[in-house]
């Protein structure tokens, strides 16, 4: 019996190639390919695979919030979260939402293969450099509503647009942009979100 695949990646070179590399394996076998992460689910509940690759970021839903909704809706599902950003706070939150593998895309073939078998065993795959720098880097400082906070301010909105948003007063907002900055030890808004998203806290 093959091992069935769902790759979920919005760069369609990247997805195509990994399809295709993963496809050469007489033991695995694509059955669905999705550019986005609201795309995720609907795929899962139609194909039946048994091992998601999911990149972390993509539109709609990222990669994280998908694997999440898959442990939910889709318990018997593997998640092996595949992307390009090796930022330790992503395989904190990958873990955290179910995701039993974490590498990286420079991966080669045959270890991307031998992950996903390893995954589908019901294994635990996680990048060794990036499982280090996680331990070093420790877990997020901010709390969930002043993430809220910053990943709003991301887009450069003023205070009253991210309240608007995000149904909070301003003064609420000030001091959740306030203490994100302190945290992060960022000298502006700007800053600390950059820092976060660094760190893959947002």
């Amino acid at each position: 019996m093959s091992i069935r695949l769902l790759i979920a990646d919005d760069q369609a070179l990247v997805r195509g190639a990994l399809a295709a590399l993963l496809d050469l394996e007489p033991d695995l076998e694509v059955v669905a390919e999705v550019g986005r992460g609201d795309e995720v689910l609907d795929a899962a509940k139609n194909s039946h695979p048994d091992v998601a690759l999911l990149d972390v970021e993509m539109p709609g839903l990222d990669g994280i919030e998908a694997a999440a909704a898959l442990r939910t809706a889709v318990p018997g599902v593997r998640v092996l979260m595949v992307t390009t950003f090796g930022r330790p706070g992503y395989l904190r939150r990958a873990m955290e939402a179910g995701a039993a593998g974490f590498v990286v895309k420079d991966t080669p073939a045959t270890q991307l293969a031998d992950a996903v078998r390893r995954v589908h065993q019901g294994l635990r795959v996680v990048d060794p450099s990036l499982a280090a720098e996680t331990l070093v880097a420790g877990t997020s400082p901010l709390t969930g509503r002043e993430s809220d906070v910053l990943r709003a301010a991301r887009d450069g909105g003023t205070v009253a647009d991210i309240a608007k948003e995000l149904h909070l007063s301003e003064g609420t907002v000030r001091n959740h942009l306030s203490a994100a900055i302190g945290k992060t030890g960022a000298r502006t808004r700007a800053e600390a979100a950059r820092i976060a998203l660094d760190n893959g806290w947002l």
